[in-house]
């Protein structure tokens, strides 16, 4: 392990922004170009929407960042002790939404996949979710 970081933050969409600026920043030591760091503060913005509007639907809870830099490759974790998703199959589903009144376009996922190199999803009925995302920066120079 050559770096790691976590964050907790509370479920609001403002906290949005915020996340991605915080993971922009501690990406840069690995040089990334600004279509790989651009990808990361996508990943993390769908991320961190995903749990304020859908693990914390009935109310405001913590998220936890966590990223850890090593070599050329930073792993990011969201977490959230929200609601949890039911069936995880579906949900990964393009266009798949629980919330068409709100016009969610239901690639949340689809974008987390596209945009990192993988996505793993953990959850559960009333158990939370966590992502696990990894992206390998191929342009990478370890900055001490």
């Amino acid at each position: 392990m050559e770096n790691y970081m976590k964050l907790e933050f509370q479920s609001k969409s403002s906290n949005e922004g915020f996340a991605r600026i915080v993971i922009a920043a501690f990406a840069s030591q690995l040089d990334p170009t600004l279509e790989e760091l651009s990808d990361i503060k996508t990943a993390i913005s769908e991320a961190v929407t995903n749990a304020i509007i859908h693990g914390y639907e009935y109310g405001e809870g913590c998220i936890i960042m966590e990223a850890l830099i090593n070599n050329n490759t930073i792993d990011i974790i969201i977490k959230d002790n929200g609601k949890g998703i039911n069936d995880i199959n579906q949900a990964m589903e393009p266009f798949f939404t629980s919330k068409p009144d709100l016009e969610r376009s239901g690639m949340g996922f689809t974008v987390m996949e596209t945009f990192m190199d993988e996505l793993i999803v953990e959850s559960g009925e009333n158990k939370g979710t966590v992502l696990k995302m990894k992206k390998k920066i191929n342009s990478s120079i370890v900055k001490e």
